[in-house]
């Protein structure tokens, strides 16, 4: 794994058994702990060496100013950077004061494990010193997903083969230097010194710190406490600065005896409170976290997982990298999202300052349908985020004199942070990505009462939007002109089918919600007549489609455009977006993700089967996949129309998108919502799941190279269990009442009882539509 021999293959962990300088930054991506409010990326303990200092908080950020060289109306003002907040992680080590630094000295063995079922990031050292000291040195970190102001890690030195003397420096470092950015705009932008100090005090084994941004005016606090088993003659001091506080723990170690402990620290940050009830905030964190002690935060860590694990696992047999990765996978979506509540959930998580720390469609549309069925309270906090940043979404439709509301292409806060309209304020989509994943979570969950609060308010004020952003033309047509869809090298056109066909469903779902809550509705002054325009307008709604050709256009026109000269094209100037002009690229056949494609996995039941066959190979031939988000959803189709030794070429790449640095960019933190693909690629790819309404559909097959896949759902109350072999699937009912199902089309009873067994389908035998040249996938299987 990650193209290395030093990490091994293991269903359970992430191993590394030596340390690899060149690839710190990819390492500490990887190894990154997080809840969804705190974010610590897998620094070492020590802080140097490191690719990139990392510590967040969901929500906090700077605002910057957006420059333009020629300001136009609507051009949103002002951006948002996440920040790297006070660092919580530092312990450093001196021997016999020697520091303790991995590039000097000898280092005898390093070993680092992220185990996935207990959420702890272990560490193992045995280092001899340039004066020929020996130490071992054990730390075990989490970022706690019980009690989520909370992280703490437990450090552990031994004297080896002699009496040694160290000291123990446990840090809060504020404005940490970090290192510049290189010129690809996928990377953040790097602020200098972003916090202010307010005030900074130390007590006995313990300091705070408490800053505050210049200009988006956050408050933020950082606090630390420790718990220390050391020979008794060891002596302890605390120092505190304005960005910088320390606890020194200084101790005689005989050969063989150990020095242990355990750092807790706390975070909390307002934009409203004062600095006394911040600080007191995170003071009281750290007094519930010394109560409850390593031990119990280690077991919480567990038993939260455990319950996690029964409810989400997803085993695959046949290739062992696969059945790693979709277990790091669903870890780290898990950690994205787990206890954000109240806050986005950003494209890289908190795990690194890729893409400015904001949060797109990607999860509403990947991450998203990954947590209903596996964590819905986590879903269900990530919609009520939407539904809490409505005024500025309905601030941003009225500017742009349409109705509803217009959700921001790229955000922390709600506000809109994309400085480039056509692939910003024009991929009016995010509306119905949106109230996609609100009738998903309805429909899996069955919880009427966020149905009628959360989603029907996110249901009509996207509906308003589409009912005023289109127009039904001469021939009765509803159109939706001059938008983006998901393929970002084709902007500003007109019917993207994509975009039409969710605000289709968007706006039948929204009438539909508004008729069953008609008391509820009539607050928001939705009337009969509102709701027959947006039934008219979903069933006029218009969807290119070239006769000629036999196929669907991804948006009116698109196949009448030059294709793109695949031919002369290097290797080397891909991804396209950083070569050529945006307008080369707007006005030619090339697809940079699955679009159209994406249609036909999200709204199945708008195509015919032979339809989806021709789509898919047409639109094969032209998807360079210069997205991360789209080697899963082609996954899907592969398998789908047959051809499922493609699809297991897709899944493999989504599935070790960060895991082989396939972006070359997992350096600035994990790509969330390939992650969230691989599960989508095995359930929905190979497990052929898709949802009718409030009844779920499987239409199942395996490659060659998959012999067996076992899948966990919950579904409204109930744990269901999917096990697919080639000789057929098994449904079981893992808790709960019986549950209706479609099985290749036809609906079928699961109980709790004995395992409903159902043969699968066979393969295509035509052959895999070929890629752009110097694009296929790599071949997994033979």
């Amino acid at each position: 794994m990650i193209q290395h021999p030093s990490y091994t293959v293991e269903p359970w962990r992430l191993r590394e058994t030596e340390l690899n300088f060149d690839i710190l930054g990819q390492s500490e991506s990887v190894f990154a702990l997080s809840n969804g409010h705190i974010g610590w990326r897998g620094n070492l303990d020590e802080g140097e060496p490191h690719g990139l200092p990392g510590s967040y908080l969901n929500g906090v950020h700077e605002t910057r100013p957006l420059p333009y060289a020629e300001a136009g109306y609507g051009y949103p003002e002002a951006g948002q950077t996440v920040i790297n907040v006070t660092n919580g992680k530092v312990i450093r080590l001196l021997v016999d004061d020697a520091p303790f630094d991995l590039r000097n000295g000898h280092v005898r063995d390093h070993e680092r494990i992220l185990d996935f079922r207990t959420g702890l990031l272990e560490r193992r050292v045995e280092w001899e010193s340039p004066g020929g000291r020996v130490v071992r040195v054990r730390s075990t970190r989490l970022v706690s997903l019980v009690q989520r102001s909370v992280a703490a890690i437990c450090y552990e030195v031994e004297a080896v083969g002699a009496d040694l003397r160290v000291v123990v420096q446990s840090e809060l470092v504020a404005n940490e230097a970090l290192p510049q950015a290189d010129d690809d705009p996928r990377v953040s932008a790097v602020l200098e010194a972003p916090l202010r100090s307010e005030e900074h005090s130390g007590r006995a084994a313990g300091a705070v710190l408490v800053h505050c941004t210049a200009v988006s005016g956050l408050r933020l606090a950082a606090a630390m406490d420790h718990q220390v088993d050391a020979p008794p003659s060891a002596q302890e001091t605390v120092e505190c600065f304005e960005d910088l506080a320390r606890y020194t723990v200084t101790a005689e170690l005989k050969a063989g005896e150990r020095l242990r402990l355990v750092k807790y620290v706390a975070y909390g940050w307002s934009h409203a409170r004062s600095e006394p009830a911040v600080r007191a905030q995170v003071e009281a964190a750290l007094t519930a976290a010394a109560q409850t002690g390593w031990d119990g935060l280690a077991g919480g860590q567990r038993a939260y997982l455990d319950d996690f694990w029964e409810r989400a696992d997803v085993e695959v047999e046949g290739d062992a990298e696969v059945q790693q990765a979709v277990r790091f996978a669903l870890f780290h979506v898990l950690q994205a999202g787990a206890r954000a509540e109240g806050r986005a959930i950003p494209a890289k998580g908190l795990t690194g300052t890729g893409y400015d720390g904001h949060a797109f469609w990607d999860s509403e549309t990947f991450v998203l349908p990954v947590l209903t069925y596996t964590a819905p309270e986590a879903a269900a906090h990530a919609l009520r985020w939407r539904r809490d940043t409505l005024p500025m979404a309905q601030d941003r439709a009225r500017q742009l004199g349409l109705e509803g509301a217009a959700f921001p292409w790229r955000t922390i806060t709600g506000a809109e942070c994309s400085g480039y309209w056509p692939a910003g304020t024009a991929a009016f989509h995010v509306g119905a990505d949106i109230a996609d994943a609100v009738t998903r979570y309805v429909n899996a969950t069955g919880d009427l009462d966020f149905e009628k609060g959360v989603g029907l308010e996110l249901l009509v004020q996207t509906a308003r939007l589409w009912r005023s952003l289109g127009h039904h033309d001469a021939q009765g047509r509803f159109r939706v002109d001059g938008v983006t869809g998901p393929d970002e090298y084709s902007a500003v056109a007109d019917n993207n089918v994509y975009t039409n066909l969710m605000a289709q469903h968007n706006l039948r779902s929204a009438a539909a919600v508004a008729e069953r809550h008609a008391d509820e509705s009539r607050a928001y002054g939705i009337t009969e007549e509102e709701t027959a325009s947006w039934r008219d307008a979903a069933e006029a709604m218009f969807i290119p489609y070239d006769e000629a050709l036999g196929v669907h256009s991804q948006s009116e026109s698109f196949t009448t455009h030059q294709a793109w000269d695949f031919a002369n094209t290097s290797p080397e100037q891909y991804p396209l977006l950083l070569h050529f002009p945006y307008f080369d690229l707007y006005r030619k056949q090339v697809v940079k993700q699955a679009d159209l494609v994406l249609a036909m996995h999200l709204r199945p039941d708008a195509f015919t089967d032979e339809q989806k066959a021709r789509n898919f190979a047409y639109y094969e031939a032209l998807t360079v996949r210069d997205s991360s988000l789209s080697a899963c959803t082609q996954a899907v189709l592969a398998a789908e129309v047959g051809h499922l030794e493609l699809a297991h070429d897709y899944l493999a790449e989504a599935a070790l998108m960060d895991l082989d640095n396939l972006e070359h960019n997992t350096r600035d933190g994990l790509h969330t919502a390939s992650l969230a693909g691989t599960w989508v690629a095995l359930v929905a790819g190979l497990g052929g799941m898709r949802e009718h309404d409030d009844t779920l559909g499987f239409t199942p097959r395996l490659p060659a190279g998959i012999t067996r896949l076992c899948v966990n759902l919950s579904v409204r109350a109930r744990r269901l269990r999917i096990e697919i072999t080639a000789d057929g699937a098994a449904y079981r009912l893992l808790e709960g009442d019986s549950l209706r199902i479609l099985h290749n089309g036809r609906p079928v009873d699961v109980t709790s009882g004995k395992p409903v067994v159902l043969p699968v389908l066979k393969a295509s035998s035509d052959a895999p539509p070929g890629q752009p040249p110097g694009r296929e996938p790599a071949r997994r299987r033979t």
